[in-house]
């Protein structure tokens, strides 16, 4: 029996490229479709929005910026998060920037020994955050057609990120590490000059450009897989076996298709919670919220390729989006619930 249970353990995973592989040639004229659609997404919004930041994080590497920006604000990030003052350049990032650039610098960090691989965990659990551009311009305003409502998830989502943040400074806080001397590291490093510029902005250009294709490739990918679930009506079944919870939690059924698109992909299952009639907009701001602390399995595998030269677990930043999308949702009940300028029930 033990054996039958390992062989099977080794079959789970070329059966599942299998059934990809087919369902891609059997649902090939909506594959293509949403293939298309995903390719649109991508060049679109995803690269004009985070190709510069990702070339700008890559020259600000090769500077002191990091080094001087974490003495100024050491005596808040060790407090707060129990990490190095460097460790703020990571958390700063990625709020202007968003998925997945935190991660993208937390790896850095590890790949430099800039700090300790529990110090990097702890940063991946909270840096790694929806951008305001996003929230604001294609949640808040696209989506709702609201702009206060893209402004109130924003507010939320820091808040819920800086939460983590906090807990997540007793990750790993028992073990004992010597700490990098980071006048050594200013030493070692490779700063940007007059001599090096052409190398090391073509450096930072092709380091974006393997970083942004990796991104697209997964957006395409799961547009690809979603459109294969609503084809196949597996994303009904789905929604159906989850249909009991909903009714226990007073949450209307049409929303099971959306959080589990979401679960999937971020912008897809916004999209579908966003658009869902509802008399009480505050369910789909509340939902809308946990899907963007969640980020989704699209962005984990994003951070999990990221990482995956370092040392790093995945397990704080699984735990950390958990975390953030439940008090991101709290936070949102909240001020739903005490501010009535907020209050978009009709």
């Amino acid at each position: 029996m033990k054996f039958y249970v390992f062989k099977m353990k080794q079959l789970i995973f070329p059966l599942m490229f299998i059934a990809f592989i087919i369902c891609l040639i059997l649902f090939s004229n909506s594959n293509l479709s949403s293939a298309k659609n995903g390719l649109v997404l991508w060049a679109n919004s995803i690269i004009p929005v985070l190709f510069p930041f990702f070339v700008a994080t890559e020259l600000l590497s090769h500077t002191n910026f990091t080094y001087y920006l974490g003495k100024i604000l050491n005596r808040f990030m060790k407090p707060l998060f129990n990490v190095r003052g460097e460790g703020s350049f990571a958390f700063i990032m990625g709020i202007i920037s968003g998925y997945p650039i935190g991660a993208k610098i937390a790896a850095n960090f590890r790949e430099n020994n800039i700090c300790s691989k529990e110090e990097c965990e702890r940063l991946l659990s909270f840096t790694n955050n929806s951008g305001p551009l996003f929230i604001i311009g294609t949640v808040g305003i696209t989506m709702f057609g609201n702009s206060t409502i893209g402004f109130l998830l924003l507010i939320t989502h820091l808040l819920a990120s800086l939460t983590v943040g906090i807990i997540f400074r007793f990750w790993k806080a028992n073990l004992k590490y010597t700490s990098n001397d980071p006048n050594s590291y200013l030493d070692s490093k490779d700063n940007i000059s007059l001599s090096n510029l052409g190398g090391i902005i073509g450096d930072s250009i092709s380091s974006s450009i393997n970083t942004i294709l990796l991104i697209g490739g997964f957006v395409v990918l799961f547009s690809v897989i979603i459109s294969i679930l609503q084809t196949s009506q597996l994303l009904n079944l789905l929604s159906n076996f989850i249909r009991p919870l909903f009714n226990l939690l007073k949450i209307p059924s049409e929303f099971a298709s959306g959080i589990i698109s979401g679960f999937l992909e971020l912008t897809n299952g916004l999209n579908v919670i966003c658009n869902i009639p509802n008399k009480k907009l505050s369910l789909n701001i509340i939902i809308a919220s946990f899907l963007l602390g969640l980020g989704g399995i699209s962005i984990l595998l994003q951070v999990w390729s990221t990482i995956a030269k370092t040392d790093l677990s995945i397990k704080p930043y699984i735990l950390g989006k958990l975390l953030h999308g439940c008090i991101s949702a709290l936070y949102t009940f909240l001020f739903l619930q005490n501010f009535a300028f907020f209050n978009f029930d009709l």
